[in-house]
């Protein structure tokens, strides 16, 4: 009897997760447009096929944030800011090995090469490091910048403060 409720609850819970729905190993940021395959807007349910059931749970965040990283208790991975049940922020946490840019900006890159490869970018300065920010019609890209390395990336609506 025990076994048969452990293939039951493991069959429900493979049938749970949509194949293929998983942190991608190398994330990609398109400026204005998506972080790791999230789009700003998209339903939680959505994020949810892209990036699987798994994910921890901010409590004291302002905004309902999951955490999707590699393994338990790993703190590389992806944020996902929900707010009435959709995407309003997206940012990568820590500095995930192998994640970048369209036109081949990878984390660990210079500031200037920042500017080099995305173009024009406005300045904010956040305690403890830099967001070089640049806005589109609908959405707000920023880079992370941290001990004069590109970080982090992430992904808003337009006109959300990065440094919150």
């Amino acid at each position: 009897m025990r076994r048969s409720l452990i293939g039951t609850a493991l069959t429900a819970l493979v049938l749970a997760v949509p194949a293929g729905a998983e942190l991608p190993k190398a994330g990609v940021l398109v400026p204005g447009r998506s972080l790791g395959g999230v789009r700003i807007g998209e339903s939680a349910r959505d994020v949810r096929a892209a990036l699987g059931s798994f994910h921890g749970v901010c409590t004291d965040c302002a905004r309902t944030a999951w955490y999707f990283t590699y393994k338990p208790f790993d703190k590389h991975g992806l944020a996902v800011e929900l707010e009435r049940g959709r995407v309003s922020g997206v940012y990568t946490l820590w500095r995930p090995r192998g994640w970048h840019a369209a036109r081949g900006l990878r984390l660990g890159a210079t500031p200037l090469e920042v500017h080099r490869r995305v173009g024009t970018t406005r300045t904010l300065t956040c305690v403890g490091y830099d967001a070089l920010v640049r806005d589109s019609a609908r959405a707000r890209t920023v880079y992370y910048v941290y001990g004069s390395r590109l970080w982090g990336f992430g992904l808003f609506r337009k006109g959300t403060d990065p440094c919150r």
